[in-house]
């Protein structure tokens, strides 16, 4: 497929390009910066109309447009701006690119969302664990709030669209192999990354979800929580628990170091199958 990725110079966007191309793809990055010489094509995607002329075609890179787009680009966390500037850019870019998108006849459409939208930081304990897609959104941010909103924009321009279909993506913290070396000390302190349920997605396996995604051909919209198969921790996830979430009901046997942010939906419809640990 010709395939546009908006982010696709940032931390999982390099991991999306790179997996895209090496399984047959034509793939052109469409972001703030990047390499020329690439595929790499500078945008705002605060402007709809260099959205939309990007996505129609771009001259010897895609000049036929493109089969399918993958939304990785935004503000990619709670801090890093003020909440007015997040909430806008987010907001507004991913509505610039779904709309663009449509007029240029794409209908394969794949977003990031991401693991706040569960109720992370859990200040407030989360209504069960493992946590899953099944209860409504809980975002404890502005950054949060605009992942929300972008889904329930997704919603409705599926329902517009019958044929459309955009699948959203609650990736855990993305890593990098290099960041592993770290994340033996994160025993020593179980508070330390309870925010997440001690989760992590290696980038590898979050690309590998973006292109199952791709490859998925049922329409309409649809989310999805993508994690590693285990936690951070090398402690046991029964104890972690009982000291962190002493009352929070728990579902299922939960003994050992599983994730415990399910991908039992991702593995079951997208086929979805993470290769990588930190171990």
């Amino acid at each position: 497929m010709r395939i546009a990725v908006t982010g696709g110079s940032g931390k999982l966007g390099r991991s999306v390009v790179r997996d895209l191309r090496e399984n047959g793809h034509q793939v052109v990055n469409l972001d703030r910066a990047g390499e020329r010489g690439d595929g790499f094509v500078q945008i705002d995607l605060r402007d709809a109309g260099q959205v939309l002329d990007a996505l129609t075609g771009i001259d010897e890179q895609a000049p036929d447009g493109f089969d399918a787009l993958v939304h990785l680009s935004a503000i990619p966390a709670p801090g890093l701006a003020a909440n007015s500037a997040t909430f806008q850019n987010n907001m507004l870019s991913t509505y610039n690119v779904l709309t663009a998108a449509l007029k240029a006849g794409i209908r394969n459409v794949v977003t990031a969302s991401s693991e706040t939208v569960l109720g992370l930081p859990f200040v407030t304990p989360p209504p069960y664990i493992p946590v899953d897609e099944e209860y409504d959104a809980r975002p404890e941010s502005h950054y949060s709030l605009s992942k929300h909103l972008e889904e329930q924009l997704s919603i409705q321009l599926c329902r517009w669209h019958e044929d459309l279909k955009i699948i959203a993506l609650r990736f855990s913290n993305v890593m990098d192999e290099e960041d592993y070396a770290r994340f033996p000390d994160f025993d020593a302190d179980a508070s330390a990354r309870e925010w997440n349920l001690w989760g992590y997605v290696d980038g590898r396996d979050a690309a590998q979800a973006v292109r199952r995604s791709l490859e998925h051909a049922e329409t309409g919209f649809d989310r999805f929580i993508v994690a590693a198969a285990d936690t951070v921790m090398t402690r046991d996830n029964r104890e972690l628990v009982a000291e962190v979430f002493p009352d929070v009901p728990v579902h299922g046997d939960i003994a050992g170091n599983g994730t415990l942010l399910s991908i039992d939906k991702a593995r079951r419809v997208l086929g979805y199958a993470p290769e990588h640990s930190w171990r």
